[in-house]
């Protein structure tokens, strides 16, 4: 009786291990689908896209899937509009792997800012946009702009709106281009 009752056991933890014909699921991927490279875009995609065909093929599902959202909007796009999302595309084309990485973080670093610090960027960016050329390019070399989104104990107050004094405060140059470019 021992050596049914044994046989029997092996038999059900034979039974309950294995499986009845059905496969177990394995890893569940959970990402973006597979996204089309260079030579699948049409014609429209292809034109709307140029700045980017360099990088095209090695860029990650997400970021295909993103550009193509936005090819899709640009026939419906103002002529401005247009213009403006054309020039930011040869601008975050010509950025290095690096600088992209760093626009990215000062992007998600904006976006975890309190609505009211937020509004203070947008200010100085505005007031920083109607600047001449030379002296953006004298404040970016300055390297101070970064510290605009760095972290403060206590949210400061809403700035005025800015005046010609105002305007030389320095903002992070890399803030307008990738608020534009993440929308």
């Amino acid at each position: 009786m021992a050596k049914r009752q044994l046989a029997g056991g092996i038999i059900l933890c034979l039974a309950l291990t294995t499986p009845l014909g059905a496969d177990t699921p394995t890893a569940v991927v959970i990402g973006t689908p597979p996204q089309p490279g260079w030579a699948q875009l049409n014609p429209q995609q292809k034109n709307i896209l140029s700045p980017l065909s360099v990088d095209w093929d090695n860029m990650e599902n997400i970021r295909r899937k993103k550009w193509l959202g936005i090819a899709e909007r640009y026939p419906n796009m103002k002529p401005d509009e247009q213009g403006r999302v054309q020039n930011r595309m040869r601008e975050w084309a010509s950025l290095t792997s690096e600088q992209r990485n760093k626009v990215r973080d000062s992007y998600k670093g904006f976006n975890q800012l309190p609505a009211e610090q937020k509004q203070v960027v947008k200010q100085k960016w505005e007031a920083y946009s109607n600047l001449p050329e030379d002296e953006k390019q004298r404040i970016r070399s300055s390297g101070k702009s970064s510290k605009l989104l760095s972290p403060s104990p206590e949210i400061p107050p809403p700035a005025p709106a800015p005046t010609a004094e105002s305007a030389t405060q320095p903002v992070p140059a890399e803030a307008g281009v990738a608020e534009s470019i993440k929308r």
